[in-house]
């Protein structure tokens, strides 16, 4: 009984058209008590629309099945990126049908505006495509889509609550991963803005002795080997391999500040993913520490198969805490637990001199043992500020102010330049490419 109500009642809508007859065969009753001459015209039309209404209702719930509808995604979404989604929808009945189509899309997004309106032919389908962007890793939760479809005559509607609700984990952005690593693979990363750096000189990891041939740099000739052969013979070298690259990341209150919708601690978490990418890529060993007030999560740097999937989940369950982050303590990790000489890329915010200086002491020390670089986030709000012309006392103010934190950001890359850490400021967006830069050009200067 239930079912049944539910079948011709509850899925029941009627359309605006509906309400625009009744709303006229009101005024023809009305009229009618004015111009007698009406006389049965009110009651005639009330008939032709009742009479509608019931054919209307007829053809919509004769077919148990008059409407296929299907939602399809990846199985997860990638973080600040445009993920496609595509609603299919297949009409069974035998003539023309309207559909308005309304997608419960996860509330995280905080959307409103998801109805899509389509008019099908009979026995044909039509797809329907979106995209969704979050900005925010975790579990989104999709829920039913309402197909809201109507006869020619349209005067009332018949709803299809079809498919279940289904969770999507939105892991760090992989799609620009993906897009990094065809670009590496075919030595085309140029066009994502990456440099090409010219190798100076040659790495000194010796291979075999090979045979002279044209193009050979001769500066590796290798006379007693030519003596022996009777013929002109050279040293052939292969790139250092295998360096260890561990990308950290602060998860402190200072990478809680959005831009364009993604946190700091997002974007850090993008580019370490891409860079760890690269560098497996170039035959490096990569590695993960994020730390906050106490150490979070530390994975090994390794080249294996599964590395890079391994890396993939542990940033996924990674969130910003509200504390301060503790260098000192990630000092005392590193100098235990990374024996071996790395490159250390520190993805954190300062944003005051003194708020560096604090933190000095430990970068120096870990500076000692490993080749350390600082990428840290220009404020791009500010930099707006600095630009608008002051009109008046408070703009002035304001941007006097914003220049002062923007010329303390210098500051703070010629106060690690004078202790030899090397050091980035980067605008949230970019983050990637020139952290992506700066890891290719100390691998060809061999400075890891």
């Amino acid at each position: 009984m239930k079912a049944s109500f539910k079948k011709y009642i509850s899925d029941l809508f009627f359309t605006g058209r509906w309400y625009a007859a009744l709303i006229i065969c009101s005024i023809l009753f009305l009229l009618k008590f004015f111009l007698l001459w009406l006389g049965v015209i009110p009651f005639i039309a009330t008939g032709v629309v009742a009479i509608a209404a019931i054919i209307d209702y007829y053809f919509l719930f004769s077919k148990a099945k008059g409407i296929f509808a299907a939602r399809s995604h990846a199985e997860r979404f990638s973080n600040g990126d445009e993920n496609p989604v595509r609603i299919d929808i297949e009409n069974f009945y035998d003539f023309r049908v309207y559909v308005e189509v309304i997608d419960e899309v996860p509330e995280q997004f905080q959307l409103r505006d998801i109805l899509f309106h389509v008019n099908i032919a009979a026995r044909q389908s039509k797809a329907i495509q979106y995209k969704l962007r979050p900005v925010k890793r975790g579990e989104y939760g999709f829920g039913y889509l309402n197909v809201y479809v109507s006869s020619p005559v349209s005067l009332i509607k018949r709803r299809f609550r079809v498919g279940v609700p289904v969770n999507v984990p939105v892991y760090p952005s992989y799609l620009q991963m993906r897009r990094y690593q065809l670009l590496a693979i075919s030595n085309r990363l140029s066009e994502a803005g990456i440099k090409k750096i010219r190798r100076i000189g040659h790495s000194m990891e010796f291979e075999q002795i090979k045979e002279y041939v044209q193009g050979d740099d001769y500066r590796t000739l290798n006379w007693k080997a030519t003596a022996r052969k009777g013929q002109l013979m050279v040293n052939h070298y292969t790139d250092e391999k295998s360096q260890q690259i561990y990308c950290v990341i602060d998860k402190g209150r200072v990478m809680k500040m959005p831009f364009d919708g993604l946190s700091l601690l997002d974007y850090a978490i993008n580019a370490s993913l891409v860079l760890s990418n690269v560098a497996l890529i170039k035959q490096d060993k990569a590695g993960l520490i994020t730390f906050s007030e106490q150490i979070g999560t530390f994975l090994a740097a390794d080249k294996r198969a599964s590395q890079m999937q391994s890396i993939l989940e542990v940033l996924y369950n990674q969130k910003t805490r509200y504390l301060e982050s503790d260098f000192e303590r990630l000092y005392t990790f590193i100098r235990s637990r990374v024996t071996q000489r790395s490159l250390i890329i520190i993805f954190s915010n300062f944003e005051s001199l003194s708020g560096m200086k604090r933190q000095l002491p430990y970068l120096r020390k870990i500076a000692q043992h490993h080749l350390l670089l600082i990428v840290f986030f220009e404020n791009t709000e500010l930099k707006q500020l600095t630009q608008k012309e002051a009109t008046d006392i408070e703009s002035i103010y304001t941007k006097t102010i914003a220049e002062k934190f923007a010329f303390e950001k210098k500051q703070i890359i010629k106060e690690l330049k004078q202790y030899g850490i090397l050091s980035i400021l980067t605008e949230p967006q970019n983050v990637t490419v020139n952290t992506v830069n700066k890891y290719l050009e100390l691998k060809a200067r061999q400075a890891i």
